[in-house]
């Protein structure tokens, strides 16, 4: 049996020009509905069906077919307004949300794949404390270049992951990977200093930035021979207490003579503050001291913001089964990560503190964005983002 052929409203409309214009006085002449048929490739039925329905040859007639929102399975109602009123903890999956709307979890997938709802990956934030009037803004809508602020966190950084997620061959077996305890992945800290890179006015890179990345680890000799190693060979151990006395020695023994090495001498006069540091910050004309961001904001520094997390993404790609590899994959990937995108987290930064600015110091905000490459390609990425002066005026006026 020959499937019907659906006309759409346009080809309805095209049949309807063709027979108006072959007929006269609303009357069509001899085997005018068979050529039209011919050149439609439809049935002669259809046709007179068409011209019937436009009260033969009237100029106002509605040609439109009726089966839109007339035919077929009528589409299930889903009261979104009720997601609102209902509780997150019961909105975490498309069964637990489908059960309490009262629908089917297909139907309420559909409706999430054709964009009527949105799935959310909510991380929780620090609570973060309201400033004082001691917290003091300086008048001044225009940030800093920061180009003699060195950034300076810790992270740990695993082994490997929990859980990966590969792209194999359908015929590839599926990977097996092994540990003592997936519970317990090797790991080590790792301290990074990290500067704003200085370009000349060709865009040549004068100052790259790294200061470096420092692991926390100990030389231990081997205490039993083994397959791998005789005994009294040393290892790399690395220290899992890390204290406020080994960040310290890090930053007076590994820091700052990376600084002094690597820093352009120039000479900023800034005061100075921890006793111990400061004697050390202070020696070969330099003036360096410790500044703390503020408490529970990890995207008010570098690191914390975007850098660690482009070097794991660079060190997860490099297979490590020992210590001394991570140590290697994790120092490479601070080395290979490129200056131009150091530079454009810089300009993140000062985006976040203008978020900040306007929520009060507060830390619920989306991480603005203004097309950084685009403008770096076209030489029109500022070194510096101005801020509105009421903003800042009224951020003065809220702190008081």
């Amino acid at each position: 049996m020959r499937k019907k052929k659906k006309l759409t409203n346009d080809q309805r409309q095209a049949i309807y020009n063709m027979l108006q214009q072959k007929s006269d006085n609303g009357r069509l002449g001899k085997n005018v509905t068979r050529m039209v048929a011919s050149e439609f490739s439809i049935s002669m039925c259809t046709i007179q069906r068409i011209w019937k329905q436009t009260k033969y040859g009237h100029a106002h007639a509605n040609l439109y077919h009726r089966k839109t929102k007339n035919c077929g399975r009528k589409r299930v109602q889903i009261p979104f307004e009720r997601i609102r009123e209902i509780p997150l903890h019961r909105r975490t999956t498309i069964r637990s949300l489908a059960c309490s709307l009262g629908t089917k979890k297909s139907t309420l997938f559909r409706r999430f794949k054709s964009g009527e709802i949105r799935r959310h990956s909510n991380a929780i934030k620090p609570f973060s404390r309201r400033k004082t009037k001691n917290d003091s803004i300086p008048y001044d809508p225009v940030f800093i270049g920061m180009y003699n602020i060195v950034h300076v966190d810790e992270k740990w950084f695993y082994m490997t992951k929990k859980s990966g997620k590969y792209y194999l061959l359908p015929d590839e077996e599926d990977p097996l990977r092994t540990c003592k305890s997936k519970n317990y992945i090797e790991k080590v800290m790792f301290l990074a200093a990290i500067a704003r890179p200085r370009f000349d006015a060709q865009g040549n890179e004068i100052f790259s930035r790294k200061i470096g990345v420092f692991p926390f680890f100990t030389y231990e000799p081997a205490k039993r021979t083994s397959i791998n190693r005789v005994a009294g060979t040393l290892e790399i151990k690395p220290i899992t207490s890390v204290n406020k006395d080994v960040i310290r020695s890090y930053l007076i023994e590994r820091v700052l003579p990376s600084i002094k090495e690597k820093w352009p001498r120039e000479i900023t006069h800034i005061n100075r503050n921890d006793e111990q540091f400061r004697q050390a910050a202070s020696q070969d004309g330099f003036y360096i001291r410790l500044m703390s961001q503020p408490p529970n904001s990890p995207d008010l520094n570098i690191l914390g913001l975007g850098f660690f997390c482009a070097i794991q993404s660079l060190q997860t790609k490099e297979p490590v089964k020992t210590v001394d590899e991570l140590v290697v994959a994790v120092v490479k990937s601070f080395e290979d990560f490129p200056s131009t995108k150091s530079n454009r987290i810089f300009l993140t930064l000062q985006l976040c503190m203008i978020e900040v600015l306007k929520i009060k110091g507060c830390n619920k905000y989306k991480i603005p964005h203004i097309k950084k490459v685009m403008l770096e390609r076209t030489g029109q990425l500022p070194t510096q983002l101005k801020c509105d002066p009421e903003l800042v005026q009224e951020v003065i006026n809220y702190l008081s």
